[in-house]
């Protein structure tokens, strides 16, 4: 039986490999492991989360959506629960974007609390990326309209943890082209 620790590291080093050859879409095209590790900090460090399920589902969240990673192989692996907190998490990539991201909305307040967590600690890191490193291809109204989706999304996880509420609300304040 993996001890937290040990549970979180392994998620973690299965994460770096899945993610090896991927880059974020900032203009420096920084690694991607990158996103997963803010999550999880955000979770750890920011909002006192120490479930060792949320962390290591937050390190995997992208990794059956982004990667040739199966949920059987995340099951096997790490276990039927995180499996399940990464799959709610997971959109349906065959689907058109617009219709994943009205999906996202609708089904936000359906999510486990866990999956919430990680939810929230997505779009935080998001937000974060989007502000201090956007994708050097989004212009200004991208940028804003993905605020305003990510705030959409985030009513359906509201009541879940204040404190990642308010790290949320804090990074919607800074929403591109405001004046502050």
């Amino acid at each position: 039986m993996d001890t937290s620790i040990a549970l979180v590291l392994r998620a973690a080093a299965f994460a770096a490999d899945r993610h090896r050859n991927q880059r974020r879409k900032d203009a420096e095209a920084s690694p991607y492991i990158n996103h997963p590790i803010a999550l999880a900090s955000i979770l750890a460090h920011e909002a006192g989360i120490t479930d060792p399920l949320v962390i290591a589902a937050a390190l995997l969240h992208d990794t059956i959506e982004d990667t040739d990673t199966s949920s059987q192989e995340l099951e096997a692996m790490f276990g039927v629960e995180i499996a399940d907190i990464v799959l709610e998490v997971t959109d349906d990539k065959s689907l058109p974007k617009a219709e994943r991201k009205r999906l996202q909305i609708e089904h936000a307040q359906t999510l486990t609390t866990r999956a919430k967590l990680v939810k929230l600690a997505d779009k935080i890191a998001n937000l974060r990326d989007i502000s201090s490193a956007p994708p050097a291809d989004w212009s200004l109204e991208r940028r804003r309209d993905y605020f305003t989706w990510a705030s959409q999304v985030v009513e359906g996880l509201r009541g879940t943890h204040s404190r990642l509420e308010e790290l949320f609300d804090a990074e919607y304040a800074k929403r591109p082209g405001e004046t502050r």
